[in-house]
């Protein structure tokens, strides 16, 4: 003799049969079930590849050949490419590495503007010491010693200064 339950409560929606006596909560075939359903689950999140995070910016600059294939493959679907993160980092890598400036070319202007600095700072010297021998100088140092005598008081007895200091 079998009867009918349910699982967890009377009002489930999942009707089990069980035989007459038994008060086992699960059926072997649910249990069967929930079984097959994890193994489902855990099988296709192993399968499932591993998500390769993007690449930085700065691994593409030193890494030309990676910068290389990032952008054939963006350039092979650029529908796909305006999405995609590695893309987005490929094309700011080239324009850093073209925003860099050759060793050589820039030794060479620096080469350059430091011998025309030079150049300015010798006319300027010359400049400033032909109007320097235009003007005298004048050497506080060997001016030559007037001794300062003070001044006589007034010997009029009738000028304002005096008749106010003597009341």
């Amino acid at each position: 003799m079998r009867r009918v339950t349910t699982i967890g409560s009377l009002d489930g929606p999942f009707w089990v049969t069980l035989l007459v006596g038994s008060y086992m909560p699960m059926s072997i075939k649910s249990m069967i079930v929930c079984g097959c359903v994890a193994a489902v689950v855990v099988a296709t999140a192993a399968c499932s590849p591993r998500r390769i995070p993007p690449m930085t910016v700065s691994d593409l600059m030193e890494d030309r050949v990676a910068l290389d294939g990032v952008l054939m493959k963006c350039n092979r679907d650029p529908g796909k490419a305006r999405n995609d993160s590695d893309c987005l980092n490929a094309r700011i890598a080239i324009e850093r590495l073209a925003a860099r400036i050759d060793p050589a070319v820039e030794a060479k202007r620096v080469e350059d503007f430091e011998r025309s600095r030079e150049q300015l700072r010798l006319s300027e010297d010359k400049k400033r010491q032909e109007q320097e021998a235009k003007v005298k100088k004048v050497d506080g140092y060997h001016l030559p010693v007037i001794p300062v005598e003070p001044t006589p008081p007034p010997k009029d007895p009738q000028s304002p200064t005096v008749s106010q200091t003597n009341p």
